[in-house]
This record gives C-alpha cells, structure tokens and sequence, in this order.
C-alpha cells in the first residue's frame, strides 16, 4: 500500500456506526481530511470519522480523489457485502478497550475532586468504578454535550446487565450525581436521577447459641480471634481489618476505633471472654502494627474473612446466609434483647442517626416474641375441654 493511500471502513462508536477513515501519518493528509466539514478525531477508534452514509462517503472520496489520493475500500466493500451487525455497546462487550487520554484526565480528575471532599478511600473507588464505566459509554463527549439522556440510558443498561441490588444502584446514582456537579456545565441540574428507596428488609442475625458454635467450630487461631472481635465489639470489617495494636488498651478494656464510618472515632469495651483468646492469639502470631496482618506485615484483606468465614459456617452446620456485617447485626441485636438502651446502642455502633439504630429494635422485640402464639393458646384451650385428654397433638387425626 501506498503511503499516501487512505483507508476507508466501518466502525461503531457511541452506538452509533460511523465512516473511519485511517492513513500512515502524513501531516499533508491529516490536514486535508480534517478540513472536510464533519470530519472528528476518534482517540477510541484511532482515527478520523464521520456519521456513515453512501452519500457522505461519495462526497469525502471524490474530495480526497480531487487532492490526488488513492483510497483503499476494501473493508468497506467487505462490510458492506456482510449483514449489518448489530450495535452492541461496549457495556455489553466481554472486553473492554482502555479509556482515551481525554477520559483518562477526567476520570483522575473526578478522583481528585472526590478526595477533595473527604469521602473514605473505600467510597472513592467505588464511585470511580461506575464512572469509568459511564465514561466507557459516552465515548469522547464532551462536557457540555452530555444529557440528562446519556445517563438515564447508561443506569438502565449497567443496573440490568449487572444486576445491582439497591444499595449497589443507590451508590451508582451518587456517583454519576457527583460528576455531573464536577464536569457538566452550570446550567445542568445535576444527573436528573433519583436514588430508589432503601430495601426495608430486616438483616439476618445469629443466635448468642449459634455465636458460640461459630467461634468453637473455627479451628485457625486468628480466623477464631477475628470471628470473636467481630461480635464482642460489633465492629465493620473494614474498621477491623485497620484496627492497630496501639488501639487496643488492655489496661481499660478498651479498642479505639479512628475514624470509622462518617469519619467518627468511638471506644467501644473488649470482653472480658474475649481476653484469654486474645492474648494467646497476639503471643502465637505477634502481629507488628495491625491487629490482624496477612503476609510480611500486609494489612489483611476484607475478601479473606469473608472467605474463612464462609467456611467456619460450614463446620458450625449454620445454613443462614452470614456475612461479617451479620456478626454486627447480631451484636446489636444481643445488646437490646439484655436491655441495653438504644441511645447506647446507637454510641457503640456508632451510628449518626438513632433511625439507623432503631432497625434492631425490630429484630429484637422480646417482649412481642414472647407472646403465646395463638395456635398454643388453641391447642392448651382445647386440652381443657376434651375429658381425659392429657394432651392434644396436632400432629395426627386422633387425640393422644
């Protein structure tokens, strides 16, 4: 191929299919093709395109014939002899291509203003996750052409594709609500969408019996330290994991937890149970600055309690789904069923809002629980009636 020849073939970008037009660099060439009305620069696609039509493409190759170049079709005439693919956009591809250097720049700078704002290093990754993906789908937009459109379109694709629960589709909508206060122009109210409401579903929660069993059936050492500072301290895994030695004040039976969720510090007491587990755990493995460290001194990873603690429910027999937030939920729940007052309750969490606390109240009301069900009260008046019935049994057709 000539040097000076120009190549013409189809592509598909922002869903939609263009003319790509492609050359060796040449500086004479790459100003004549950009002079073409239309004509943009794809860093995607790595190179020129313009929207695809047969009139169009006439119009530009009698121009680029005029200027004295040789035009190479043929991947457009082998396009155009196949069926017409569908338009599939990259969200819905196995692999996707890197983001452009444009994008690139504004995904760094969506991290910077997010650090800016002093949201956690968890939430900042989270949120630029779903960025990286808006960015994937808009293409090489700019700012100002970005519509309210572009981001309905791209939640109803990713939150389908993916599947995302509420609380996942909640954190994706203030994630593209930050960056269209960052890169949209001043006149755009915000991404126009509005967060579903939170599940009302109340969190599964343990047995102080089925706790025990958890705990004794854990056969590692540390896993079995975990799993116990886990529920005696009602603690994130996150806070657990950054928890450090010099947190711990043996002294006054008490962890320090910096800067937890909402960025608040708080104390919360260490059982006196938990003491004889403890310090035979920090003499076996004498951990150096964290409270639980993986190899060489690394901090340990969230997914590897997640992962031990899925197996020491298997050995425990437990069939519910358990989480190490679950340890939490059964913490806070233990608290109000031994009548602790929700106001404590709320402290040791650490919750800003009582609302956030007063979801175990449901969990844990004793006092309801307790009350006869009326099947027993049935069963117990029916007893009283039948002469000679000992006791009446619903479990067959005859009384026994």
């Amino acid at each position: 191929m000539s040097n000076k020849a120009i190549i013409f073939s189809k592509a598909i970008l922002q869903q939609q299919e263009v003319l790509l037009i492609t050359f060796n660099y040449d500086f004479e060439i790459k100003e004549n093709v950009k002079s073409f009305g239309g004509v943009r620069w794809s860093s995607s696609l790595k190179g020129f395109y313009l929207p695809f039509s047969k009139k169009t493409t006439n119009t530009i190759y009698k121009y680029l014939k005029g200027k004295g170049y040789s035009i190479d079709f043929g991947s457009l005439t082998n396009n155009a002899n196949k069926a017409k693919p569908e338009i599939k956009h990259k969200l819905e591809q196995k692999k996707y291509r890197p983001l452009s250097e444009y994008n690139r720049k504004r995904l760094q700078e969506y991290r910077s203003y997010l650090n800016g704002l002093r949201l956690s290093s968890s939430t900042v990754a989270v949120y630029s996750n779903f960025v990286k993906l808006f960015l994937e789908f808009i293409g090489e937009l700019k700012s100002s052409e970005i519509k309210q459109t572009h981001f309905r379109q791209y939640t109803e694709l990713i939150v389908q594709k993916k599947q995302y629960s509420i609380s996942t589709h909640r954190q994706l909508i203030g994630a593209l609500n930050h960056f269209s206060v960052l890169c949209c122009n001043e006149d755009f109210k915000g991404s126009g969408l509005n967060r579903p409401r939170k599940n009302k579903s109340l969190p599964a929660v343990l047995s102080q019996q089925e706790v025990i069993l958890l705990i004794r059936s854990t056969a590692n050492l540390k896993h079995r330290a975990i799993i116990a500072l886990l529920y005696s301290a009602g603690l994130r895994i996150g806070e657990s994991i950054n928890l450090k030695l010099s947190d711990i004040d043996l002294h006054r039976m008490q962890l320090r937890i910096n800067l937890g969720k909402g960025r608040k510090d708080r104390y919360v007491g260490i059982a006196q149970s938990f003491l004889p587990l403890l310090k035979n755990y920090l003499a076996t493995y004498q951990p150096k600055v964290f409270f639980v460290e993986g190899k060489n001194g690394a901090q340990y990873s969230a997914s590897s309690i997640r992962k031990f603690l899925y197996r020491a429910c298997k050995a425990a027999g437990i069939h519910k789904k358990i989480t190490p937030h679950t340890l939490r939920h059964s913490y806070a729940t233990h608290l109000i069923e031994n009548g602790v007052g929700l106001r404590h309750v709320q402290e040791l969490l650490g919750h800003s809002k009582p609302e956030t606390t007063m979801i175990y109240t449901h969990i844990a009301k004793k006092d309801l629980l307790q009350v006869k069900s009326t099947l027993d009260m049935a069963v117990e008046q029916l007893t009283e009636t039948v002469k000679g019935a000992s006791n009446i049994s619903i479990a067959g057709n005859t009384y026994g």
